[in-house]
């Protein structure tokens, strides 16, 4: 029998297969921190991209978790600012640290999600938690704090994130087809809650600038394990126009794309 070359294509029953197995995967736990803070309402305003809307409460949502994929463990990070869309309230994502490559792929290629390779830190010692995020050496995020007590288990709930799914431009300009605007709706179980007693730091970096966006308000802290599933849907095309002076959100070169539109764009 000849070798299986397995770049080759597949077949129509193991493609069928691949997704009869992504169909029942089991319930995936992760254990993380999340850090609630009020800031500055001109620079969440400043980071949002049309035609998203600044909130009426400036919130930025920090979370740092390990999940536990089987044989796979992975550290998963977010930093993300209130947002609202067409009178719905959500999160947007600035950036979105993993510790392996195969969790980029879906989420950047399919959802239009912020993650970038990094370290996702989670500690635990007794009643002492610390918490990191780091990128280019640079501990960007970090939370400090003490594990206080039990909290009520929330009824499980609906989390709305927003993503702009793009690919740049062969040429070095604009944007290959056109940008869209991705709603994704995660559907969260929460099995254990617990209030943290502590402190969010941001530290200075060119690369991740959540420093940007400063603690005025601490909003509060918990540790929790969680339970997530998710499915997004487009809802809307963008201007290129609107959407390129923030493409350096996605990127660690700024210089990566053109800061302008190309010549001849139009809404």
């Amino acid at each position: 029998m000849a070798p299986r070359i397995r770049y080759g294509p597949r077949t129509d029953t193991e493609i069928k297969a691949a997704r009869e197995a992504a169909a029942r995967l089991p319930d995936i736990w992760s254990t993380g921190v999340t850090a609630l803070w009020e800031t500055d309402p001109d620079a969440v305003a400043a980071v949002l991209p049309p035609p998203l809307a600044p909130p009426a409460r400036p919130l930025v949502r920090a979370s740092v978790s390990t999940v536990a994929l089987r044989g796979y463990p992975l550290g998963a990070g977010s930093v993300a600012v209130a947002a609202r869309h067409e009178g719905r309230a959500g999160w947007y994502p600035l950036v979105m640290p993993m510790t392996h490559e195969r969790a980029l792929t879906g989420g950047r290629e399919v959802f239009g999600e912020p993650k970038k390779l990094g370290e996702v830190v989670l500690e635990r010692e007794g009643a002492a938690l610390r918490a990191r995020l780091s990128r280019h050496g640079i501990d960007f995020l970090a939370v400090h704090g003490t594990v206080s007590g039990p909290l009520p288990l929330p009824p499980e709930s609906e989390r709305l994130d927003f993503y702009f799914k793009f690919l740049p431009g062969v040429d070095g300009t604009g944007f290959d087809g056109d940008p869209v605007l991705v709603h994704c709706t995660r559907t969260e179980r929460v099995r254990r809650l617990e209030e943290v007693t502590g402190e969010v730091m941001l530290r200075e970096s060119a690369y991740d600038p959540v420093a940007d966006l400063p603690v005025l308000r601490p909003a509060g802290i918990t540790l929790g394990e969680r339970a997530t599933t998710q499915h997004g849907r487009v809802v809307a095309r963008v201007a290129a126009e609107d959407l390129l002076p923030y493409i350096h959100q996605r990127y660690d070169d700024a210089h990566q794309i053109l800061d302008g539109p190309p010549e001849g764009s139009t809404r």
